[in-house]
């Protein structure tokens, strides 16, 4: 017979197990570390706003385990224009679609354990990492260059080397989002996509995520979208027949899921927060991730006690929660082991930089700047996943090399909100130009650099930095997103591209140097 009480024990600690909740400040809350201490807590999401420095995050994530030995500390790190470790500062590494470019597996394990030692290092032991998508689809307006590429034999390969070396340092991988994010057209941070895949074509889609567990990966990410091929009512995320069917049943997988931030508009417009994440767990997940505005004790009551009801009303059976609570357990067990192996390793210096240089492509003849350049910097508006905080660009990296430089960042010239309840996201408007005129008066009788960013998707981007090249055919083009297009805009016009396959602060740093004359890596096309 059980000892009176110790069943509520039981479920509330599980309950608190599979959450990953987020919280505001540089240190923990006292609600946070109460709640660790008790034993009603197994999991925290570090986001930027957690954080400042390595010291810092090493002095928050160590009283954290001080408190619960058995904590999972995640984050999102995957390099690239997603950073929280180097948030305000941009990051070290390329992201995926440069590392796809050079296509060097043992260079993507390279990064990837640098990264991980990084993350060791101040620990952090579980990383929302590597984007396994195929980004089959140019106008992913989410994806983009955070996927390897649009082939899936590239991207499982890829996905493979990155799942390795991260975990080579101690730190769990989470290969997302599951089954494929690469096709659409819309962001489930805003709504709930769908996509119209048949069973046969979602198997390219499939291929990462076979390499990935194939690779051991301890954790994998699900997606907030609906796939009628296998579950034409719920998004995967909430999904047996993707969860539990798919990926544990048909695809062989035993490790960690856990689910997306289960406050995105995908769940929270449509199931609502607590209900969508009873039925995640009920489905096959494991691990709640709460992201942005659910950073506070009431919001981790309200979807622990959604999960303890649930229980006790015969929803959610007590013991695929406990299954699910062991395994989050158990991940950070084995990475605190694989950490005490690892300790004192570092990451390797100049890894990043060097993956970045080799990205570099050059399109056209490129001819060093003479002169202090102007550069004008087109910002198309901040994907959700990567955050306003971080800054990008070629202008910073180019003055360094070349004092004198000027710089002008140029937004969409007229927006309007579209949609209804709780989407709304801005449009450029069609026939909204920028006034170039400035802009090529800032640059007389001196070297133009123009950056764009997935200048395909841009209407009023594309029809600026024409203009700008048509006045200026001497100009200088760097595209920091996807490369989709990139020829049938300027290459028809002789006009010289710099491709970075990416946002990072050292694919900025590649860029500037080759167009200093100073990059001996950038390949031409």
């Amino acid at each position: 017979m059980a000892i009176p009480g110790t069943e509520s024990l039981e479920l509330l600690t599980d309950a608190g197990a599979v959450l990953q909740p987020g919280f505001v400040g540089l240190s923990a809350p006292e609600w946070l570390r109460r709640r660790l201490g008790s034993g009603e807590l197994g999991g925290v999401a570090l986001f930027g706003r957690n954080i400042r420095t390595p010291q810092q995050v090493a002095a928050l994530t160590a009283e954290m385990y001080a408190l619960n030995p058995d904590l999972l500390v995640a984050t999102d790190e995957e390099g690239g224009d997603v950073t929280r470790l180097e948030v305000t500062s941009g990051s070290s590494y390329p992201g995926n679609l440069a590392l796809g470019e050079v296509d060097d597996p043992d260079l993507t394990r390279r990064v990837a354990r640098s990264i991980g030692l990084d993350l060791a290092s101040v620990g952090i032991n579980l990383d929302y990492a590597p984007d396994a998508d195929v980004n089959s689809n140019p106008d992913n307006p989410v994806i983009g260059v955070r996927s390897f590429g649009a082939d899936g034999d590239l991207a499982a390969r890829h996905t493979a080397a990155y799942v390795r070396g991260l975990q080579s340092a101690g730190v769990a991988a989470c290969a997302k989002h599951f089954p494929g994010h690469g096709d659409t057209s819309g962001d489930s941070h805003l709504g709930l996509p769908r996509i119209d895949l048949t069973p046969e074509q979602v198997q390219e889609h499939l291929k990462p995520f076979r390499a990935a567990i194939a690779a051991d990966v301890k954790a994998i990410m699900t997606a907030h979208i609906l796939f009628p091929a296998y579950d034409g009512a719920l998004p995967a995320t909430m999904s047996r027949e993707i969860l539990t069917g798919l990926l544990r049943e048909e695809l062989g997988y035993r490790g960690l899921i856990v689910t997306d931030g289960i406050e995105m508009g995908a769940i929270s417009g449509t199931h609502g927060v607590a209900a969508g994440s009873v039925r995640a767990i009920a489905a096959g997940a494991d691990t709640i991730c709460v992201g942005g505005g659910l950073d506070d004790e009431a919001a981790f009551l309200y979807l622990r006690d959604a999960l303890v009801w649930a229980v006790r009303e015969g929803r959610l059976p007590a013991e695929r929660l406990h299954e699910a609570a062991e395994r989050n357990r158990a991940v950070a067990r084995w990475s605190a082991a694989e950490r005490r192996a690892q300790a004192g390793a570092h990451g390797e210096v100049g890894i990043g930089l060097t993956a970045a240089r080799r990205a570099l492509r050059i399109h056209g003849e490129l001819r060093p700047v003479r002169g202090v350049p102007h550069v004008v910097e087109f910002a198309p508006g901040a994907n959700i996943a990567v955050g306003d905080d971080t800054p990008w660009g070629v202008s910073g990296p180019l003055a360094e090399l070349v004092p004198g430089t000027t710089h002008a960042r140029i937004g969409a010239p007229a927006t309007r909100m579209e949609g209804s309840g709780l989407l709304h996201v801005p449009v450029a408007a069609e026939g909204a130009d920028v006034d170039v005129a400035p802009l090529l008066g800032a640059a007389v009788d001196r070297p133009l650099v123009v950056v764009v960013r997935d200048v395909h998707r841009h209407p009023w981007m594309r029809r600026a930095a024409l203009a700008l090249v048509t006045a200026r055919p001497d100009a200088v083009v760097v595209e920091i997103g996807t490369v989709h297009g990139l020829a049938d805009t300027f290459g028809a016009r002789g006009v010289t591209v710099l491709a970075t396959h990416g946002g990072a602060r050292v694919c900025g740093v590649a860029a500037a140097e080759a167009l200093a004359g100073l990059s001996l890596e950038a390949a031409p096309v």
